[in-house]
């Protein structure tokens, strides 16, 4: 995460997320401010209802003070009710705010940083961020901003009732702060702490749940449950030390309201007695008593507050301050066309700045509409290379062309557009076979969706299910084999309709009957278009136009593979091990 940013950068930029909601703000505030008004003349209601009372001026002027009790009460939840119907709509709006900005930026965040903090961990740190930053915002603007009017107010009335029941009252007035001050350090650094827990928490429990296949093929299922809660006990450990620190000072604080209470009843009962104050008056000085020290308490927190919505906004900020990876250059330009032309030239590339190349010096012209695979052992760079080609990263030197274009020089989005990607492993979303298929374009019609179906083998298997293209996939598309998935997915990229494809190890997890169906519709999808293909298994690549030999970043060889085996150089050899089983496949699958 980066580093907190300066106090007055940071104000300025929570508030910005506040100003398309000012008007309603400041509507709130006109309510609270009604509420605190009225919480502040109900005792002097009452002073006049009990001196009344003792002057026996009979039950037609309490009735009159009943009534204007119950009429206080009447506007004063009237105004309640509508300033937190504001305040939720207004929440809600700003939450809504927050998450259009930093969702955005989860989606462009480099693909080193999902992988290095995990995804439930900063999920966990956003989802607190914002619930922190919210809670805070709204107890400073709807609570504490009432409250100083109303301290105000009590203050202004408590004097000139009789200053010496004030004077004595606010002795203790300063008590609840000083506790909450004391308290304040022990709660922020708890406070970052916890967010830190279960971030951990949460980052590894998304992984056990992705890896729920390893984790029960290796009975860990309890050992994970153990850990999960005694990450969450360790977490809750801290929280139960917190609660106990806070208790004691809410102990405290109530102490010495209770005490302000006591001793401003002795007092003034005395004066009572004495003839100096009337009964009513006493009432309406307990009364503010009662009310005075809930707003001293509330701002007592306002450091306390302010921390937190501190912490809160830096976990926000740490997430849109992240440097995005890769952003459009200010001149780049929409791919409209393409015809599939693709050349490297030169390109050198390394993930960190100081170790070895992936990629060092690579050139390759590729004509459209040719099919060229990729292979050499683990780490060779045939991931990393495709990886580039979708800009995902750019090379240290060299450059990339589309159709005599720098890729530098396009729109990442919409030079997507035009690459379709079929992996390894099928990834589906929890969505109907339909909204899978038609991903890549969701404007497409029933009928292209069903064609693509259809080439991709895929439309047979789909209508045996119980709700044909509406039928739900599952999880990751858990409702459906390997083989299924699979053509899902070359349909989806058929749907796309991309002019270059890339189809890293597609059928490598397949069985013979999945595979035959799956590699008839891989050749459906690449015909006409520039395909490249990564692949270890060499019997799958014997068709393609070259065959790129890639060997510690570099390309040791490169042609047909009637002519790579004439040469009887690496690829050769490779064939022969991998005939006699060898040769296993260990690279990493290409992760868009």
């Amino acid at each position: 995460m980066i580093a907190p940013r300066a106090r007055p950068s940071r104000l300025r930029r929570a508030l910005h997320f506040a100003w398309p909601f000012r008007r309603s703000v400041l509507l709130i505030l006109v309510f609270t401010l009604l509420v605190a008004a009225f919480n502040a003349v109900e005792p002097l209601v009452l002073k006049m209802i009990f001196d009344d009372l003792g002057e026996g001026r009979g039950a037609q002027r309490l009735m009159y003070g009943v009534g204007v009790l119950l009429g206080l009460t009447l506007l004063r939840e009237a105004a309640s009710g509508v300033s937190n119907w504001l305040t939720w709509r207004t929440r809600l709006g700003i939450h809504f705010s927050l998450l259009e900005q930093t969702v955005g930026k989860l989606h462009r965040m480099p693909l080193r940083m999902q992988r290095s903090e995990g995804v439930g961990a900063i999920m966990t740190r956003l989802d607190r961020g914002i619930q922190g930053f919210l809670t805070a915002v709204t107890q400073l603007l709807f609570n504490t901003f009432p409250s100083v009017l109303y301290l105000v107010i009590s203050l202004v009335i408590m004097f000139r009732l009789d200053w010496r029941l004030a004077l004595l009252v606010l002795v203790f007035a300063p008590l609840p702060a000083i506790a909450a001050a004391m308290a304040s350090p022990e709660q922020i650094r708890r406070e970052r702490n916890l967010i830190d827990q279960w971030a951990k928490i949460y980052s590894r429990f998304n992984e056990v749940l992705s890896g729920i296949v390893t984790v029960r093929s290796f009975a860990m299922e309890d050992m994970e449950k153990q850990r999960f809660l005694r990450d969450v006990s360790a977490a809750n450990a801290v929280v139960v030390t917190g609660v106990r620190t806070d208790a004691s000072i809410g102990a405290a604080s109530n102490l010495a309201i209770a005490l302000a209470r006591v001793v401003a009843i002795c007092a003034g009962g005395i004066f009572v007695a004495r003839g100096q104050i009337t009964l009513g008056t006493l009432v309406a000085l307990l009364g503010y008593v009662g009310g005075l020290f809930g707003p001293v308490q509330g701002l007592s927190g306002v450091y306390q507050t302010v921390q937190r919505a501190t912490t809160s906004l830096d976990e926000i900020f740490a997430i849109l301050d992240v440097q995005e990876h890769l952003g459009d250059s200010p001149h780049a330009r929409e791919v409209t066309s393409v015809r599939g032309d693709i050349e490297f030239r030169d390109v050198t590339f390394r993930y960190e700045q100081e170790g070895r190349p992936l990629l060092d010096g690579v050139t390759l012209s590729v004509r459209a509409g040719e099919t060229i695979a990729i292979v050499g052992p683990s780490g060779s760079g045939k991931t990393t290379l495709m990886a580039l080609l979708m800009r995902f990263y750019d090379p240290i030197s060299g450059s990339i062309l589309l159709d005599g274009s720098d890729l530098r020089d396009l729109k990442q989005s919409s030079l997507r557009k035009h690459i379709g990607v079929v992996l390894q492993d099928p990834l589906l979303f929890n969505d109907s076979v339909r909204n899978n298929i038609v991903y890549g374009r969701p404007d497409a019609t029933v009928a292209e969706m069903e064609a693509a179906a259809r080439a991709a083998n895929a439309h047979d298997f789909i209508q045996r299910l119980p709700e044909k293209y509406q039928t739900s996939v599952g999880e990751r598309g858990s409702r459906f084999s390997v083989g299924e998935r699979q053509r899902i997915t070359i349909a989806r990229a058929l749907v796309k309709n991309p002019r270059i494809i890339i189809l890293d190890e597609a059928t490598a997890s397949l069985d013979a009957e999945s595979e035959g169906l799956v590699q008839d519709a891989v050749e459906k999808l690449m015909r006409g278009r520039t395909t490249f293909v990564i692949a270890h298994r060499l019997a799958t690549v014997v068709n393609a136009d070259r065959i790129v030999v890639l060997r510690e970043g570099r390309i040791a060889e490169i042609g047909p593979h009637d002519e790579l085996m004439r040469l009887n150089g690496y690829y050769a050899s490779l064939v022969h091990r991998q005939t006699r089983g060898l040769i296993e496949n260990k690279d990493e699958p290409l992760e868009a």
